[in-house]
């Protein structure tokens, strides 16, 4: 996505986890403990991957989006397509996306990754309106501005 920004892959930590579980440092039950919720999630919300799980390797792996930010209010929290993260990113400002991996059969989940999406990523010209809009937005400061001196008889 073109405003994605500030990303944190988690890959490395993910490893080193089936790493500690492969060897037996841990059980499966500490890293297969995917809530109710974040499994129906993934099956309403979710993204199919071709990856297999790595813990029972029955299943293929699904992705859930998981948006938060202060301009998403209520909204905040909840698990998004894929396809409706663009359109929000056009809309909102800032808002901070996780992404969950789940497996369905065995209740691994994992997180991959997270990063920010929203317009303040853009320049003047990619943002709705373009930049016709945002140097009125600027006149129209500068203007106030002026006029602010001119009240207080500094000009």
């Amino acid at each position: 996505m073109r405003t994605q920004r500030q990303v944190v892959d988690y890959s490395l930590q993910r490893r080193a986890l089936l790493r500690d579980l492969h060897n037996g440092k841990i059980g499966t039950l500490e890293v297969c403990d995917a809530s109710p919720y974040l499994k129906n999630a993934a099956r309403f919300h979710g993204e199919p991957t071709d990856e297999r799980c790595p813990v029972c390797r029955r299943d293929n792996l699904t992705l859930v989006h998981y948006i938060y930010g202060d301009e998403l209010k209520q909204s905040a929290g909840q698990a998004r397509k894929l396809a409706e993260l663009p359109v929000l990113a056009m809309t909102l400002r800032e808002f901070q996306v996780f992404v969950v991996e789940v497996c369905q059969t065995c209740a691994w989940n994992h997180l991959t990754e997270q990063f920010l999406l929203g317009r303040d990523a853009l320049t003047p010209d990619e943002r709705p309106g373009g930049a016709l809009a945002a140097s009125s937005a600027s006149g129209r400061h500068r203007e106030t501005g002026s006029s602010s001196l001119r009240r207080e008889g500094r000009q």
